[in-house]
């Protein structure tokens, strides 16, 4: 019998319990944010880097970057795993349901474009990117009734990160 879940319509999605979250000492993570709608990246981006920055990692292991838009985020990620060293890139985004297609082609090209870069260079690209409909719903989002999506980030990047590390050590097979 299928299982329903309750509707997270009122739940704070960011939420994590400190003791299940890697301590990040060493690691270097990468934070590429957008410049458009930043109201919203800029309230992740701080999310993300202060996650981060509580779970060990030091502020000289974290790189911020910023790019013009979220269809910037595949190219700028691809880049920084081409060219410098960083255990997971989080990228940080929020593009808002408007009158044409358009928001359609940018969250498909995003969704799709991170994962071929996580996928060529076997380093985790999180994937914080918003796709609401309204700019409420965005800013529910990146510090609002519903967390923050880049605190999201952060984590899933730490535990990714850790889960690299441990693979063939402490995952029986």
């Amino acid at each position: 019998m299928p299982t329903t879940s309750k509707p997270t319509k009122k739940k704070d999605l960011s939420a994590y319990d400190a003791a299940a979250i890697p301590n990040g000492e060493g690691f270097k993570i990468a934070v590429i944010a957008a410049e458009w709608n930043p109201e919203v990246t800029d309230a992740m981006l701080q999310g993300a880097v202060k996650t981060l920055r509580d779970n060990g990692v030091s502020k000289d292991d974290i790189r911020v970057m910023r790019v013009p838009g979220t269809f910037e985020l595949t190219t700028a990620s691809e880049l920084l795993l081409e060219r410098t060293f960083v255990d997971a890139v989080i990228c940080i985004g929020c593009v808002i349901q408007g009158e044409t297609r358009h928001f359609e082609f940018i969250c498909q090209a995003v969704s799709q474009g991170l994962t071929n870069v996580a996928i060529k260079h076997g380093k985790p690209v999180i994937f914080s990117v918003l796709t609401c409909d309204t700019m409420q719903q965005a800013l529910d989002r990146a510090g609002g009734r519903h967390g923050n999506k880049g605190v999201e980030g952060a984590v899933t990047a730490l535990k990714m990160i850790a889960l690299d590390r441990n693979i063939g050590y402490d995952i029986p097979f």
